[in-house]
């Protein structure tokens, strides 16, 4: 499958964001599917996970309450709204494939990655 994210940016702390990852190519279908950032100097840490076909999703302690993430399996898409950003938010974003229905929070437990995006908080 590949998968492409788009909708990083800048923004002001505060701000809000949606990133958005389009999946081709292979099935969408029966994968979990989950978005992780990179920040220099840190590892790749997972953000929110959602499961197949969405109805369990999961959060990272520090974005719970400010992040959302949703599918569109129809549209074979994966959103993460960001609402109340804070520059330690600030990162390449990911989007992932799992390899299963159930998600799992390591990066050995997707299958399939796209590009990233940038997103910035200014404060």
């Amino acid at each position: 499958v590949q998968l492409q994210a788009f909708g990083g940016g800048l923004v002001q702390a505060g701000g809000s964001l949606r990133l958005s990852c389009a999946a081709s190519g292979d099935t969408f279908s029966y994968h979990s599917m989950g978005w992780f950032r990179q920040a220099p100097g840190k590892e790749r840490e997972y953000v929110a996970l959602i499961s197949w076909p969405g109805r369990r999703t999961y959060y990272t302690n520090s974005v719970k309450g400010r992040f959302t993430i949703s599918r569109d399996n129809v549209q074979n898409t994966v959103s993460l709204q960001m609402n109340n950003l804070k520059p330690e938010d600030t990162a390449v974003y990911y989007c992932a494939r799992g390899r299963s229905v159930s998600p799992g929070t390591d990066s050995d437990d997707f299958d399939s990655w796209g590009q990233g995006t940038q997103v910035t908080v200014s404060s």
